[in-house]
This record gives C-alpha cells, structure tokens and sequence, in this order.
C-alpha cells in the first residue's frame, strides 16, 4: 500500500505541472486571441493562437525541466523527463485550441455590448473578408451636373472596375483614396461619390473645365492678334488696342495671352469686325481696375466646388427655411416676383420662399443634396452632406 501510495504521488506532481502548463497556454491563447478580435475585428488564426500557448509552455521546458537535469550533471534526458515534455505540449495545444474558441466568443460578446458595431460611417472601420478592401464601382456613371461632362471612353474604362486598397481604413479614408485614385489615374476633374461601408451606391463624374471659353465675361470673345505689347504686361492686364501707326484706336481688350508677337484678347462681341487678325496694332496698358469678377471665376474654376442654381418649388421642404440653415454658400437669391430681381450675398436671417431660385456654392454631393431638398415635401437632414 505504502509503495502504491508513492507511485502515485511521483505521478500525481508531473500531472499537476502538466495541468498548470494547459491553463497557462490556454489563458495566453485566449488573452491573444481577444487583442486579436478587439483590434483587427475578425478571427485570429488558430495556428499562429496555438504557437502562441505552446511558446509559453516551450519558455517553461526549457528553463525548469531539460535545463535542471543539465545542471544536476545527468548526461541524457531521462525517459521521464521526455515523457513529461510530449504531454505538457500536446496537453497545452489542445487547451491553446479552446482559449482560442474561447477568446474569439469574449472578444465578439465585447465588441457587440460596446457598439463598435454602429460607430459611425466617419470613423468606421470598413470591413474587408481579405488582407485588402476590393471596391466595384458601378456598371452606369453619372454626369456632375454644372461640370464638363467626362468622355465616353473613360466612362467605359470606369464601368464595373474593381479597385483594391489596404485594409484597416474608415469610410471617410477609403473614400479620400478613391477619389484620390479616380483622378490620377483616369484623369477625371471632379468624383461625387456615396460610400456605403465600403459599397459604392451613387457614381458621377466631371471634366475639369480648361481653356478661355468659361472665363469669359457674356457677349465677349477672345482673339489672336499681331501685337507688341509693353514690358511686363501680361494676362489680366486691361489695354487700349490702336492701329500701328498710332492714329486710331480700334477697342479695349484684355490681355489673355502673348506668346512673341501673337497676343490673345478678349474683346466685345461686337468690336471683332474692328480687327483684323492680318494687320498689326499698338498696345496701350491702362491702370490696373478691380476685377472681382474674373477673381471669383479664377478661384471657382481652382476649387473643388461649383455653382448651381436649384429652384424652389411652392411646397418644397426649403420654403420658409432661413440662408442659414443650408450647410451650403448662398450667394444670390431670384425673387419669385418680376420686380424683386436678384437679392446678393443674403443674410443668414433671410427666409427662401416657394418659387425662388438660389444660387449656391458647395461640392457635387452637397448641391445634390440641395436639389433634392429643394424637390422634397419634408425637410431631410441637408446638413449631413
């Protein structure tokens, strides 16, 4: 009885090591796998989990059993010893395996009590089921209303794309990038684009404006005459247009651009059959003038933004709303009535009314939303464009 009792205390001590070697492994898989889920958001993968539990038990072999018979001087391993050493690994990867499982359910129970489910589409994580973010845009691509329209080639070369990102980027950032790549890479000026997790539901796109046509005032035109114009003068410059000889001066003109003796002047619509694109003229710069209006083109033509006239139906949702309430640039406001005219740079306190036009500044998406403010009987959440 005696040596019963013995035997089963020298078997009783390896058990117990062994069985706490199986919850250390199992606490490190579970506490591994939870940090996994809290910060990527998907399972861990099960075989880098159980690595993870057997290095705990690997740090444990080496430093307490091997090593200390090392250290007594035995010149082999005993049998008892690597006995021990293929239980306490089998043992632990098999608890490895359920702190995993284990982990990965914490970690879900976590995030779905914390809301990190229904954060907000600003600050979401987008979810992609690889180690990229695949985003199919769409089969039909819309024009930008108040835009260049794109050419049909490119719209073609857009249809049904699938583009690839990184992972671990928001909405707002995936959305940053794809416009970003929309317009390095197929030379598109402007993207209205609504995101839905990752899903593109609304795709329209816009040319940039180029050349001398949209800058130019009503009832001008821009023509290339033989010139010489002063030192320093340049486009922009306001000039007096006089024959060669200095004995008659034809028109005014702007100076748009010079390139040698050839320089481009818009002029009024009417004064062209004044010139003629054979004959060679003198150039008088004038005082430099206020020009608020090629400003204002200049700088609208550089932005992002663009202008829009969104009418306001009688019982549409923005009649009797205040300018201050759109999240938008109202800069101009048509009375309904014939004697109103045209109201400039309204007050915040000013209340549209039904039958008014306004014209607005803001991005594609936010005229957008305007516009279907403006067609809407209930007021919808304008602001959040």
């Amino acid at each position: 009885m005696n040596a019963l009792q013995l035997a089963l205390a020298d078997v009783a001590g390896p058990l117990s090591r062994i069985a706490g070697l199986a919850i250390a492994a199992g606490l490190a898989a579970m506490i591994s796998t939870l940090g996994y889920r809290w910060y990527v958001t998907q399972r861990a993968p099960t075989g880098a989990i159980v690595l993870v539990g057997l290095g705990v038990v690997a740090a444990y072999l080496n430093t307490q059993t091997a090593l200390g018979q090392v250290i007594d001087g035995a010149a082999t391993i005993s049998l008892a010893a690597a006995a021990f050493n293929i239980g306490a690994v089998i043992v632990s990867s098999v608890a490895s395996v359920i702190g995993h499982r284990a982990g990965d359910r914490t970690g879900v129970a976590l995030l779905s009590r914390s809301g990190m489910e229904t954060l907000d589409d600003l600050t979401r994580v987008v979810r992609a089921g690889g180690r990229v973010i695949t985003v199919e845009l769409p089969d039909e691509i819309d024009d930008i209303v108040g835009y260049e329209p794109v050419d049909s080639e490119t719209k073609e070369a857009l249809a049904g794309q699938s583009l690839l990102f990184p992972r671990g980027l928001t909405v707002a950032q995936l959305r940053e990038r794809l416009i970003t790549r929309l317009k390095t890479d197929y030379g598109v000026g402007h993207v209205d684009l609504e995101l839905d997790n990752g899903t593109v539901t609304h795709l329209a796109v816009g040319r940039r404006i180029a050349g001398l046509g949209p800058t130019l005032p009503p009832e001008s035109v821009a023509m290339a005459i033989r010139a010489d114009p002063s030192y320093a003068a340049g486009p922009g410059d306001l000039v007096q247009i006089w024959s060669e000889d200095g004995t008659r001066r034809r028109c005014n003109g702007e100076i748009r651009a010079a390139s040698g003796e050839v320089v481009t002047v818009a002029v009024d619509a009417a004064d062209t059959a004044k010139l003629d694109p054979d004959e060679r003229y003198r150039l008088v710069t004038l005082a430099t003038d206020a020009r608020p209006d090629r400003e204002f083109v200049s700088l609208l033509r550089a932005a992002e933004e663009t202008m829009g006239i969104v009418e306001i139906g009688p019982e549409g949702a923005l009649a009797g709303t205040p300018v201050g309430a759109l999240d938008v640039t109202v800069v101009a406001v048509i009375s309904a009535e014939s004697e109103g005219g045209i109201e400039t740079l309204p007050s915040r306190d000013r209340v549209l009314g039904g039958g008014e036009s306004i014209y607005v500044i803001a991005a594609p998406d936010e005229l957008r939303a305007v516009e279907a403010a403006a067609a809407a009987r209930s007021v919808p959440d304008i602001g959040s464009s």
